[in-house]
């Protein structure tokens, strides 16, 4: 939904406040203070208002509503307001000032043009109240002072909520914006990390394959040699673990470039939830064991990319398994939360404290032993949710294990 549009539903709701005001003030003048009004003229002015509201609701309800709708109903209403006016006191109706009202509200919903527009046509509608013999509230001069008195006590305090609640309004809205530009520049911040981790991935792997291939050649040289020369068990052991760490860092800087790069370059498609948790768990090892709970998420699907999602969902049950004791089976739970998918991943684990779950998706940031995990499954997995539209989010607690909940909009 547009600005315009947000701006205008707004307005329609304050309209539906302004009448039912309207209203409880005639209701009041005429039966609590027992002034005599020309009901019919007023009851006429508001049953306008209420059938251009009617059909401002309807034109609300599109997403697309134009800024010129805010713009033309704020004339209208001004036009009625000076209606209501001229047939409840003229320029002493001590409410004579909501056409002030009406101009800071159209500083705030529309643009400059339409709020000098508005000045215009309040001036003239409140120089047209002095044109003519308005209809008077009260005869004698006293009574019409002391009336006039209480109006500006009520006027005041119609005021004072009015002010109040424009300025709530725009620090609610400024705040909330604020919230939003520092989540979407941590999305950014996680982006280009991930872009730099992706180039960071690449160039590795390219720099270190000549030196590994060279490794690995001298290796195989080496074991044959030793092989012909029926060298001694310790020594072929040796070189056997030269080769397999060979093979090991060409594995870790394989998947760095794949978990980084081509995922981020995988073309999304419609792919059914079960399909998906099928692919996680598939070549996950069997201890601990992974329960699988699914509901109502039959024939639900969800557009991404699969191989990424399912290395996604894969790198999270990982991690449950390895804090989780081999007899602790952890949990793998599906359901559907309105327009979401809802993946939970469940250990049984020792959990986490409050400062490691707060940077728990940083970048190389881990708790495992060396060489069990570079710190980057989390990070992946989250900036690769929030890619897609969804969210991601981890807790825990000391001695009870880890949640991780992963939000998916379903296609």
């Amino acid at each position: 939904m547009t600005r315009e549009a947000i701006n205008f539903s707004w307005l329609v709701k304050l309209r539906w406040g302004a009448i039912a005001g309207q209203i409880a003030t005639i209701v009041g003048v005429t039966h609590v203070l027992e002034v005599p009004l020309p009901l019919t003229a007023l009851y006429a002015i508001i049953a306008v208002e209420l059938v251009s509201n009617i059909v401002c609701v309807a034109a609300a309800r599109r997403a697309d509503a134009a800024e010129w709708w805010s713009g033309v109903v704020m004339v209208l209403d001004v036009v009625l307001l000076t209606a209501l006016l001229h047939f409840a006191g003229g320029p002493f109706n001590p409410f004579s000032f909501l056409y002030l009202v009406e101009i800071a509200l159209a500083a705030v919903i529309v643009r400059a043009r339409w709020t000098w527009a508005l000045v215009i046509v309040s001036l003239i509608g409140s120089g047209a109240l002095f044109v003519g013999e308005p209809h008077m509230l009260v005869s004698p001069h006293g009574d019409h002072m002391e009336l006039h008195l209480r109006g500006m006590w009520v006027a005041f305090g119609v005021a004072a909520s009015f002010i109040v609640y424009f300025l709530l309004r725009v620090r609610r809205d400024l705040e909330a914006r604020e919230a939003e530009l520092a989540e979407a520049q941590r999305r950014v911040d996680r982006q280009e990390r991930l872009a730099s981790l992706a180039t960071l991935a690449a160039g590795a792997a390219h720099e270190l394959a000549t030196p590994l291939g060279t490794i690995a050649l001298a290796a195989r040289e080496l074991e044959r040699h030793l092989e012909k020369v029926q060298a001694d068990a310790a020594s072929l052991e040796d070189v056997h673990l030269i080769r397999a760490q060979v093979d090991r860092c060409r594995a870790i800087l394989d998947g760095m470039a794949a978990d980084a790069g081509e995922t981020a370059g995988e073309q999304p498609r419609d792919v059914a939830i079960a399909e998906l948790l099928r692919a996680a768990v598939d070549g996950l090892r069997a201890e601990p064991r992974i329960d699988v709970e699914v509901g109502g998420v039959d024939g639900q699907r969800v557009r991404v990319p699969p191989r990424a999602v399912a290395q996604a969902l894969k790198s999270l049950l990982k991690n449950a398994q390895e804090a989780s004791a081999p007899e602790r089976a952890v949990s793998l739970r599906a359901n559907v939360r309105e327009r979401s998918v809802a993946i939970e991943v469940v250990d049984r684990g020792a959990g986490m404290p409050e400062a490691v779950l707060a940077r728990a998706g940083e970048p190389f940031f881990t708790t495992k032993e060396p060489g069990r995990g570079m710190g980057l499954g989390l990070f992946l997995t989250r900036t690769l949710v929030e890619r897609l539209g969804g969210e991601l989010t981890l807790s825990s607690e000391a001695g009870a294990g880890t949640r991780a909940l992963v939000l998916l909009p379903i296609a």
